[in-house]
């Protein structure tokens, strides 16, 4: 071995060559040594001595089998047998019996000589009880974990950030009816019931986004048969040291049943309290103490307490009894009963002191309420007027005029109101104003939400609106379902009456549920002038109405004065109502064609497939007249998806015939935004057999900005499908440039209405330019529809229109005509 000249840093400056080789073998928190071809020890390091206390000197020349125990060679011989065999090996496992037991990890090298003879085997053992004992623990902790998470009595599972089910326990499986391999395929939206993804969507966003640690809500799953599962949903975060979100865990109890015996005690609690209130009778509850705790509204009445106000209040401080003779106070019937531990009646000798200070004569009883276990937990107080006019009247105040929900008064007690406001109008040479308010698109929330989060939202508009009125003079009414009613009983001229309007539309933008994200409601007023429009209270309701209806047809969210002509409009839109619910059952719609051409070469490139309402060819209404009606009614939703299934349909059979050609389909607003939607569009797609790529959603920039951040991640799941996307009437509605490049969309299709000036007006023709120029900066296709002249089409050609529908190139046509064109331009 040649001499180390150098001393090597941080080495003993003593040691160097063989003697430094020699120590470092020797120091080796390791055991190393050389076994000959016969299994005999050759060299054994002092490690050997440092774990064991064993003389390394006295392994040498002796058989392995002789310096291990039996266990211990036979757990490595099959390793050492392979590398007197010429193949390296290792080996991992215990070593050695008791008290010197390690676990360890061996390899095995074999040696060769220059000629490649064996001449025996280098093992070295390195010493891993301590890892081995940590790994040991971590299998067990997971084999708890594991044990805890499958065997749960509640529903566990572990979801990825994108929603899908990464691990799923027995009872979840069992609870929803699906094998464990298949939710693994699944996504938590999957098996939630429609009307809960978006809450549960907006409960996961916050933890995604940081907002909160976990959330617990109540939701419903639908089960592989299709039924209903009620749960309780706990959820929980996982984080990476790095703050990345691993995964959420999911705790689901069903609560179905609870629900069941929730709904059965909710509607004995309904029956009871509809039977508490219809009754003829003031029933007056209290707590041990005798402090108020309810009134129903003949209590109410009878008493000049409200219900809200009472409540907490000491019985005698509400309820205040004379002696019917001598008028001095009685003694509460209900405090005797306590005494008593009995029934107490008063018979025809009371009266009741009202909170104004009239008198009603009164019959009544008091009883005590008992818990389960016979403890005393409070009393009932029972009386009647025994003046029949008076009782009746009572009956209809409290019962008949006012809306449960809102609190508002109802529509029995609106015509009462405006015959007693047109009375004094008269009197004082003075007009009254009616105000029809109906919310725009409320349906959605119902669909979307759900109509317990509906009522909630029309409490809180019935708030906004009571914040509105002048507080001595205007009265609000509900009048049905959304619709409201505001009387204002003195207004100066049309000009007073509009302002109060927009001051109505304004709170009706502010409304806000607690729990909700901003909602944008948004609402139609219609308004009638008495004595101009009417002098009957019915004929006011009913200017107002068609008033209202005419705000609706123009587009919503405003307010306008009732007209002698808009009556004959309300008349047609029922009747084109009735045409559109026959012809949806009766399949009497149809489509109709648009060619779209190349700008520059001028052959057909796709179509737009257009509703239309026909009867023997003949059109019964046109689109702007039965859309708008559509939309009002809730039918546009079902005639969208009529609409979509036969363009689908069509376009494939385009395609099996070798003509493919791109199809565009509007769709609406309401249909949008309507729960399910893309489970619709993939189900068409799925069904038709149609390569999405030859489909194309047109959709308003209004569509697609109300539905904030939830309409951006529909867009982009549509695209993901293959769908083409494009914007409808570009310019037309937000015109926010800015939010361009956040829409996931293909095309901009420009408004009839710049096409239509582009020849004529300068300054028309320098924002279409515009348009076109910021549309191929964003790599977007631009269609121009509405092109009627060759000067129309030449300049927007030569903007960089890219593609261009109209008259010019085709009206709307059915499609065996479009077929025909078709067949035409390939020859």
């Amino acid at each position: 071995m040649t001499q180390v000249t150098h001393p090597i840093e941080g080495a003993p400056q003593s040691l160097t060559g063989a003697d430094l080789l020699t120590h470092v073998v020797q120091r080796v928190p390791a055991l190393i040594t050389f076994i000959d071809p016969d299994e005999r020890f050759v060299f054994a390091n002092e490690a050997h001595r440092n774990w064991f206390d064993v003389d390394p000197g006295t392994m040498t020349g002796r058989l392995v089998s002789e310096v291990l125990d039996p266990e211990s060679y036979l757990r490595v011989r099959a390793a050492l047998l392979q590398a007197l065999g010429g193949q390296a090996s290792s080996y991992e496992g215990e070593l050695f019996s008791q008290p010197e037991h390690r676990y360890v990890h061996g390899s095995f090298t074999p040696d060769h000589d220059e000629h490649g003879t064996l001449r025996g085997v280098l093992t070295v053992f390195t010493d891993i009880t301590e890892r081995h004992a940590l790994e040991e623990q971590l299998r067990e902790s997971e084999q708890r974990f594991s044990q805890a998470f499958q065997h749960a009595a509640v529903g566990m599972a572990l979801v990825l950030p994108n929603g899908r089910y990464q691990r799923v326990n027995a009872a979840l499986c069992e609870m929803l009816g699906f094998s464990e391999a298949q939710m693994r395929t699944m996504n938590w939206r999957d098996v939630t019931h429609p009307d809960d993804i978006a809450l549960n969507e907006a409960l996961s966003a916050q933890i995604s986004h940081g907002k909160r640690e976990a959330f617990q809500t109540e939701k419903r799953y639908l089960h592989r048969d299709g039924h209903v599962v009620y749960v309780q949903l706990s959820v929980s975060q996982v984080r990476s040291d790095a703050g990345q979100l691993n995964y959420l865990v999911s705790q689901v109890q069903d609560i179905t049943k609870r629900k069941h015996y929730e709904e059965a005690l909710f509607r004995e609690r309904q029956l009871a309290e509809v039977t508490l209130n219809s009754i003829g009778d003031a029933v007056i509850t209290t707590d041990v103490a005798l402090n108020i705790t309810s009134l129903n509204p003949i209590a109410e009445a009878m008493t000049g307490w409200g219900n809200a106000d009472a409540k907490g209040c000491p019985l005698d401080d509400v309820f205040r009894i004379r002696d019917i003779n001598n008028r001095q106070p009685l003694d509460n019937p209900l405090r005797q009963a306590m005494r008593r531990n009995a029934m107490v009646d008063f018979s025809g000798r009371a009266i009741l002191l009202h909170r104004n200070g009239f008198e009603t004569p009164i019959e009544n009883s008091a009883a005590l309420i008992h818990d389960h276990a016979g403890n005393v937990t409070g009393g009932v107080l029972v009386c009647h007027d025994i003046s029949e006019n008076r009782t009746l009247a009572l009956k209809m105040i409290q019962l008949a005029q006012h809306d449960t929900l809102t609190g508002l008064p109802n529509r029995s007690l609106l015509y009462a109101r405006i015959e007693q406001a047109t009375a004094m109008a008269i009197q004082r040479h003075r007009q009254c104003a009616l105000l029809y308010l109906d919310l725009d698109h409320f349906r959605r929330i119902n669909d979307t939400l759900g109509h317990g989060v509906g009522d909630q939202v029309l409490q809180a508009v019935a708030q906004q609106i009571r914040g509105a009125l002048r507080e001595s003079e205007d009265l609000a009414f509900r009048y049905n379902g959304d619709e409201f009613v505001v009387l204002l009983p003195r207004v100066d001229d049309a000009d007073d009456a509009a302002g109060f309007a927009q001051k109505l539309l304004d709170a009706c933008t502010q409304t806000h549920v607690s729990h909700l994200p901003p909602l944008d409601i948004r609402a139609s007023i219609g308004i009638s002038l008495f004595p101009r429009d009417a002098t009957e209270p019915d004929a006011l309701v009913r200017s107002a109405d068609a008033a209202m209806y005419e705000v609706k047809t123009q587009g919503r969210h405003g307010y306008r004065f009732y007209a002698p002509e808009m009556s004959q409009r309300s008349a047609a839109s029922q009747r084109i109502e009735n045409v559109l619910r026959h012809a949806l059952a009766h399949n009497e719609l149809s489509l109709q064609y648009q060619p779209k051409v190349d700008a520059r070469l001028g052959h057909i490139v796709g179509a737009e497939a257009l509703l239309r309402l026909q009867v023997d060819g003949q059109d019964l209404f046109a689109p702007d007249q039965f859309i708008p009606v559509a939309e009002d009614t809730g039918l546009i939703v079902s005639i969208g998806t009529w609409a979509l299934r036969e363009a689908c349909l069509q376009g494939r059979a385009w395609q099996r015939e070798g003509r493919p050609i791109p199809l565009s389909v509007n769709v609406s607003p309401l249909q949008f935004q309507y729960a399910g939607f893309y489970e619709r569009l993939d189900g068409i797609l799925n069904e038709t057999g149609l390569d999405p790529s030859l489909l194309e959603l047109e959709l308003t920039e209004r569509t697609m900005m109300t539905g904030g951040d939830g309409s951006i991640r529909l867009l982009r799941r549509i695209r993901q499908r293959g769908v083409r996307l494009s914007l409808d009437d570009f310019g037309t509605g937000y015109s926010s440039l800015s939010y361009l490049k956040h829409f996931p969309v293909d095309a901009l299709k420009i408004d009839r209405a710049f096409v239509r000036d582009v020849t004529q007006d300068a300054e028309t023709a320098a924002i279409t330019g515009a348009i076109i120029a910021m549309a191929r900066s964003l790599n977007k296709e631009v269609i121009a529809e509405g092109v009627e002249t060759e000067a129309q089409s030449r300049f927007l050609r030569e903007a960089g229109c890219s593609q261009m529908q109209g008259f010019l190139f085709g009206a709307p046509m059915p499609a065996d005509v479009f077929q025909q064109r078709l067949a035409g331009q390939a020859a």
